[in-house]
């Protein structure tokens, strides 16, 4: 069997291709159970394990081959093809990019309102968090730049998925909370160029938080410079 025809790893392609297309605020769709409950002590045990706060590229991470595995079902062109169809749009030209979350400080300006970077095709976000017992932190799909003006959120817990079409409004956050906040966030680009700085950025980001003294100023920081506008 080729390679593009293997069946998905981890993914669960039906929960995922049943999830309806909802177009208020924007495009966008949901999937409550995008991996099995029975893998999940086998993925969470071989996820990548973040001590500090904010967003790092995979490339820069350790993980086992359970996490890999979801990786790869992301990249495949099964997956891209599955999204290609529920949002009737084409990505054979687009470029993928993965990121990680693994915690927040509770600080105001993380999970601020924003659209992501006109360079995005269309963004999926998955839960990591083996749980989140929070009401704050929850992902939130926005009607406008206010994150207090909310059409749908959800906790970013394990196999909860949000596929979105990126557009001028297609904004989303969620308010401050401290935890252990895992959260995979899967683009596709329009040029290999942004991929690359991408993960350069978060490369860089990742080098100034891991020395104390610069730690605190990246801290500081608005997420919009330190995110190149994403």
């Amino acid at each position: 069997m080729p390679d593009h025809e293997a069946p998905f790893s981890i993914l669960d392609e039906n929960a995922i291709a049943a999830a309806p297309l909802r177009r208020d605020p924007y495009d966008y769709a949901f999937v409550d159970q995008a991996m099995p409950v029975s893998k999940k002590d086998a993925v969470l045990a071989d996820a990548p394990v973040i001590p500090q706060r904010g967003t790092y590229g995979i490339p820069q991470l350790k993980y086992g081959p359970k996490f890999d595995a979801v990786i790869e079902d992301l990249l495949s062109p099964r997956f891209r093809r599955l999204v290609e169809s529920k949002f009737d749009i084409d990505l054979s030209e687009t470029y993928p990019t993965v990121v990680m979350m693994g915690n927040t400080s509770g600080h105001y300006n993380e999970g601020y309102a924003h659209p992501d970077s006109k360079h995005k095709i269309m963004t999926v976000i998955l839960g990591f968090s083996r749980e989140w017992p929070y009401e704050k932190g929850r992902l939130r799909v926005l009607r406008s730049n206010s994150r207090d003006d909310a059409a749908f959120e959800f906790p970013p817990e394990y196999r909860k998925m949000l596929m979105f079409r990126v557009s001028d409004r297609s904004y989303h956050g969620f308010l401050p909370q401290k935890g252990q906040r895992m959260s995979l966030h899967f683009c596709w680009v329009d040029s290999k160029s942004y991929a690359q700085q991408t993960y350069l950025r978060h490369r860089l980001s990742a080098f100034a938080k891991s020395v104390p003294g610069l730690r605190e100023v990246v801290g500081m920081m608005p997420r919009k410079l330190r995110r190149g506008g994403e």
